[in-house]
């Protein structure tokens, strides 16, 4: 993972989803890690990653195109 980056993280899963599916949508490859306690299924995040040289086009796509009621 050492050519991928965060650009997203979340305590719900459907949020993850929301963005991964935007940014490979807009051409951009992402991927969801699980960062949830496995003894306690309820704690932890996702987190969305993306190859580093496409990180700050991925973060404008988040800012611009995902929104949470």
């Amino acid at each position: 993972m050492d050519n991928w980056e965060k650009v997203f993280s979340s305590e719900k899963l459907y949020q993850a989803e929301i963005v991964k599916e935007t940014l490979e949508a807009k051409g951009v490859n992402a991927v969801i890690l699980d960062k949830r306690d496995s003894s306690y299924n309820n704690f932890g995040y996702r987190e969305v990653y993306v190859e580093k040289s496409v990180a700050e086009k991925a973060t404008q796509i988040i800012k611009q195109d995902v929104q949470f009621e």
